[in-house]
């Protein structure tokens, strides 16, 4: 299993090591790929052993809402909710790029669960990690412009050479707007020379103005 993202495994008993081993079953996701639907029937807990995932709801008019994403090592805290009170999973997730999970049998993450305390960190670690993930959405949906939340996801994501590898239906999809919104925005961002484009990429040329804020043209959406 990935050694990085599971090292929280060190400091679990022998016993516990080995019934993890036993029982994970490992499952891969190409980049965009659905991993659960809502009201699906969550059979187990899942942790991220490379890639990431993101968990979103989607509204009635069809746009998305990014919740929280789990990272390597982490665990969705709704799929163990589901799990513990026997209800459907009640959002979406999805890859956010290529991925591999390992997947733990609902009776033997409740057994870890009840005798192993790396397992109980985790998973009040998760929750904290969910409540703090859903309230800074909200935080950023309630006070920060379109244009502003683009600029912060690109400045989060962007590698160490400045490339944002998102399609704009993928921008759209974490910021919570449309396409087209995305699309105007980014041909402003390059016409103020704060990034350069290209098909599925994003180079960020000047980060500081970026961070900064962009332009009041684009404040205003």
């Amino acid at each position: 299993m990935g050694e990085d993202a599971m090292r929280f495994v060190e400091r679990m008993s022998e016993k516990g090591r080995a019934l993890l081993a036993e029982r994970l079953v490992r499952k891969s996701f190409a980049r965009g790929s659905r991993v659960i639907d809502r009201g699906d029937a969550v059979s187990g807990a899942y942790f991220v052993l490379d890639g990431a995932l993101r968990v979103f709801t989607v509204g009635a008019t069809g746009k998305q809402a990014t919740l929280y994403r789990i990272e390597p090592g982490e665990t969705c805290v709704l799929a163990l909710n589901a799990l513990f009170n026997d209800v459907l999973y009640p959002a979406f997730v999805e890859a956010a790029a290529e991925t591999t999970i390992g997947v733990v049998p609902g009776s033997t993450y409740r057994m870890l669960f009840a005798s192993e305390a790396p397992i109980q960190d985790l998973t009040v670690r998760a929750l904290s990690s969910a409540v703090f993930g859903i309230m800074n959405e909200l935080e950023r949906h309630t006070t920060q412009t379109v244009a502003q939340r683009l600029a912060g996801y690109l400045l989060l994501k962007a590698a160490a050479d400045g490339t944002v590898c998102n399609t704009q239906q993928e921008l759209a999809a974490e910021i919570g707007t449309t396409r087209e919104v995305i699309g105007r925005l980014m041909a402003q961002f390059a016409e103020q020379g704060l990034v350069k484009t290209g098909r599925g990429r994003i180079m960020l040329v000047d980060r500081r103005r970026l961070g900064a804020g962009p332009g009041s043209g684009c404040d205003a959406i």
